[in-house]
């Protein structure tokens, strides 16, 4: 299970620490793709097989089906944790998660996100101000 909230500086090459508590769980290779919100979903090998078995039995009829299997899919690239821990962030992901310099690298249950610093503040700034009424909407899906 990833949980916390961790700052690394992304290098001039485009590497980024994960952290030894992510690496434990992650293995020697990730999956690496696009997120919701501007930010990239990081999962282990295991889960990200979970998560395409699931992604390829949407109906290809449906347009938004369509949409997040281009999305989710397309946009994974398969990549290695060195032997210092870092990973490299695809050019494409880095334009796409606006990532500049500073990134946060956030634990949801089974992937971690990465943020760029200033858009993960302006999200969990925006979030945590509409936290009740958040909370109120889930009431509905049992939360």
């Amino acid at each position: 299970m990833f949980i916390g909230e961790y700052t690394y500086l992304l290098d001039d090459k485009k590497r980024l620490a994960v952290p030894a508590r992510f690496r434990n769980l992650l293995g020697k290779k990730v999956v690496i793709t696009r997120g919701l919100d501007h930010c990239l979903f990081i999962f282990s090998t295991k889960e990200w097989q979970s998560l395409a078995e699931k992604i390829s039995k949407l109906p290809l009829s449906q347009s938004d089906a369509r949409g997040f299997s281009r999305l989710m899919l397309g946009g994974a690239m398969e990549v290695s944790i060195d032997s210092l821990g870092r990973i490299l962030i695809p050019d494409y992901l880095k334009k796409y998660s606006l990532l500049k310099k500073k990134a946060v690298l956030v634990g949801v249950m089974n992937r971690i996100e990465v943020w760029d610093e200033f858009v993960w503040e302006k999200y969990k700034g925006m979030t945590e101000k509409e936290g009740e009424n958040i909370a109120e909407r889930l009431k509905e899906l049992g939360i």
